[in-house]
This record gives C-alpha cells, structure tokens and sequence, in this order.
C-alpha cells in the first residue's frame, strides 16, 4: 500500500512530461509535412552527390588473343 503514495505521482509526473512532449512537437511543426518525406525519396535520383555507375564506353572490348596451337 505504501507504494502507491510514490507510484501515483511518479505516474502523474510521467504523463505531463509525455504529453508537454506531444504539445512541443505539435508547436514545433514536426507533423506538419507527412508527405514530403514520401516523396522526396523519389526525387533523390537528380542529386549530383550520389554516385551514378559507370556508363558503358562506346569503343569495343579488347579481348586477349586466342590460343593458336592446336590442343592435343
């Protein structure tokens, strides 16, 4: 029974820091956007920072040259 005397306003002072952290985000903008962020991803491909594979070049491969002695 003595436990509750802590219990119930250790759990009071555990919801008002919960819920002041509800009002700041709400305040502070952060579900503002919900879309964006989907989005975004999408239209990460024209960013000069990501490394792009090489292209293929347009002159041929040179390939070693074939063995010329028969196999026995």
């Amino acid at each position: 029974m003595d436990i509750l005397y802590f219990l119930i306003p250790l759990s009071i002072v555990v919801m008002g820091v919960m819920i002041w952290a509800v009002v700041w985000t709400v305040r502070s903008g952060q579900y503002d956007d919900l879309e964006g962020p989907a989005h975004r991803i999408l239209m990460d491909d024209d960013d000069p920072r990501i490394p792009r594979p090489q292209e293929p070049s347009a002159e041929p491969r040179q390939t070693p040259p074939a063995d010329t002695q028969p196999k026995h």
